[in-house]
C-alpha cells in the first residue's frame, strides 16, 4: 500500500467500482462454530482457523498459570469476538488473559500510569497516545525482539512507523479500520430512483434533490462520553484529504503547517456545508445542535424508519445496527464510498490500534508476540464468524475472513497501488488530537462556533515544543 506520511498515521484509499460499495463490520460470536449472523452476505466465517504454532512461546519459559492484564477500548459487542481469539494462546501456553474495556481509555491510562497501576498490556486506539505515554510518562517498554521481528516479516513500513516514536519501536500494529463511507438504504434509494453518487458534486447535488423534498438528507452524532466528538474530526479528516489533498494533510496533522491555515478553514467550511446546514441535518433527531448531543452509536438510526438519508460513518459502524438489521445491498442498510472531488481519485481515511507493554514479564512478551503475529490474525478473523473485522497483517488469510467486504477491504489495505492515510487526530498530539479537537468540533455544533473561531483555539492548544 503507497501510504505517505511524515512521521506516521495509517492509512488506506479505497477504489469503488459504478456500484456502490459495502461495509460490514459486525461482531459478537463465539469461536469456532458461528454464531450470531452471516453478516448480509455470508461468507468464510465459518472456515476453522489453522492451529497456532505454540512453539513460538516455549522460548519465553514455562508461562503456566500466569496472567496478563488487559486494557482496551474494544467492548462490546466486539469484546467477545476479541476475548475468544485469545483462546488458542491461552490453551497453548496456560496464561490467563484478564481482560478490561473501557470507552475512557484517553482520560484514564494515563491517570493509571501516573498512579503506578498501569495494565500488562494496552490495545491503544492512537499513535498519538502511543507518543504521549512516551514523550510525557516514559512508560511504554520497546517491544521485544520477537515482536519487532513479526511487524517486519507482516506489516508495511508504513504501519510499523505508526508504533515507532523517536526512532524507537514501541507498538505493533493489530486491526485496522476503513473509514470513508456512507451509510444509506438501498431500498429507499431505489424506489426515489436515486443513484449512488460518485463525486463529491454528485453527493451535492443528491443531498439537494433530496432536501427539495422536504426530507432531511443527513443524521450524525459526536456524541461519546469521554470520547464525545470523534466522529466529528473523522468529518473534517475525509474533507481535508478530499479538498485540500494528501500532502497538505500530512503537513496539518504534524503541524508543518497551522491548525488554522485556510484550507483546514475551508474544509470546516465544505463538511459544514452538510453537517451545519439545517435543510440538510439531522434527520429524525433534532437541529444542528442536536449533532452535539446525538450518540454516535444509533446516529444512522433513522435511516431505518426513513427520518434521513444518509450517515457517514467507518465500517465498523455495521456492529452498532440494531439486531435483525440487515446489511447487504439488497438489505436494510449498506454503505457507499465517501466521494472525492474527482472521481480519479480515492482518497481514504483509516484507523486501528497497537498493542503497548507497560511489563516485560514473559508471559507479556509472549502475549504481545502473540498478538503481532499472523496466528493471532486468523485466530481473530476465525472468532468473528459474523464478520465486521479486518487487517492489514499480511499474514491474514483472507478466506478466514466472514464476509465478501470484509475481504474486499482486506485486498484494499494489501494493495500496493492504494493512497490513503490515518487518522489525523489519532496521530497529533493527545493535548490536540483526543482534546481540543474532540471539544472543538462539538462546539461547532453546540454553540454554533465559526470554523475560524474552532480552528484558532485549536491552533493555540497546539503544545509549544
Amino acid at each position: 500500500m503507497a501510504i505517505r506520511m511524515a512521521s506516521k498515521r495509517r492509512a488506506v484509499a479505497l477504489a469503488a467500482t459504478g456500484a456502490s460499495l459495502a461495509l460490514i463490520l459486525s461482531a459478537c460470536a463465539d469461536t469456532g462454530d458461528g454464531g450470531g449472523g452471516d453478516g448480509g452476505d455470508g461468507g468464510g466465517g465459518s472456515t476453522a482457523a489453522p492451529p497456532i504454532d505454540c512453539d513460538a512461546y516455549k522460548e519465553f519459559g514455562d508461562l503456566d498459570g500466569t496472567a496478563v492484564s488487559v486494557y482496551t477500548t474494544i467492548v462490546e459487542p466486539e469484546a467477545e469476538t476479541q476475548q475468544n481469539s485469545y483462546k488458542p494462546f491461552e490453551e497453548c501456553t496456560g496464561i490467563t488473559i484478564e481482560y478490561e474495556a473501557t470507552r475512557e481509555m484517553e482520560a484514564q491510562l494515563p491517570v493509571r500510569v501516573q498512579a503506578g497501576n498501569p495494565p500488562d498490556i494496552a490495545i491503544l486506539p492512537q499513535p498519538g497516545l502511543l507518543n504521549t505515554l512516551v514523550k510525557q510518562y516514559d512508560a511504554v517498554l520497546p517491544a521485544p525482539e520477537e515482536v519487532e521481528a513479526n511487524v517486519d516479516e507482516f506489516w508495511s513500513e508504513d504501519w510499523k512507523e505508526y508504533g515507532t516514536v523517536d526512532g524507537t519501536f514501541y507498538a505493533a500494529p493489530l486491526g485496522s479500520n476503513v473509514k470513508s463511507y456512507v451509510w444509506y438504504s438501498p431500498a429507499m434509494f431505489e424506489d426515489a430512483g436515486y443513484e449512488v453518487p460518485e463525486t463529491w458534486d454528485d453527493m451535492m447535488a443528491l443531498t439537494e434533490e433530496i432536501a427539495a423534498t422536504d426530507a432531511i438528507p443527513w443524521c450524525a452524532g459526536v456524541e461519546s462520553g469521554d470520547a464525545t466528538g470523534w466522529p466529528g474530526t473523522d468529518w473534517i479528516e475525509d474533507v481535508v484529504l478530499r479538498s485540500a489533498g494528501p500532502e497538505v494533510y500530512d503537513q496539518w496533522y504534524t503541524h508543518e503547517i497551522p491548525f488554522n491555515d485556510p484550507q483546514i478553514v475551508e474544509a470546516f467550511d465544505t463538511a459544514g456545508g452538510i453537517l451545519k446546514n439545517p435543510d440538510y441535518v439531522n434527520g429524525g433527531l433534532g437541529g444542528v445542535d442536536s449533532i452535539a448531543t446525538a450518540p454516535w452509536t444509533d446516529a444512522g438510526y433513522p435511516i431505518l424508519d426513513g427520518s434521513c438519508w444518509m450517515h457517514r460513518a467507518a465500517n465498523f459502524y455495521q456492529t452498532q445496527w440494531p439486531e435483525g438489521t440487515e446489511v447487504a445491498p439488497d438489505g436494510d442498510v449498506y454503505a457507499f464510498y465517501l466521494p472525492s472531488m474527482n472521481a480519479e481519485e480515492r482518497p481514504t481515511l483509516v484507523a486501528g490500534e497497537f498493542i503497548a507493554a507497560f511489563n516485560d514479564r514473559p508471559e507479556v512478551k509472549a502475549f504481545q508476540t502473540y498478538l503481532s503475529s499472523d496466528d493471532w490474525a486468523n485466530a481473530k478473523a476465525a472468532a468473528t464468524p459474523a464478520g465486521g473485522w479486518v487487517s492489514a497483517n499480511n499474514g491474514l488469510d483472507p478466506e478466514l475472513l466472514a464476509t465478501e467486504f470484509d475481504r474486499l477491504s482486506a485486498e484494499i489495505l494489501a494493495d500496493p497501488a492504494t493512497v490513503a492515510r490515518f487518522d489525523a487526530s489519532d496521530l497529533m498530539p493527545s493535548e490536540v488530537g483526543t482534546g481540543s479537537f474532540w471539544a472543538g468540533i462539538t462546539e461547532w455544533f453546540a454553540s454554533d462556533a465559526s470554523s475560524q473561531e474552532v480552528t484558532d483555539t485549536i491552533e493555540e492548544s497546539w503544545p509549544k515544543n
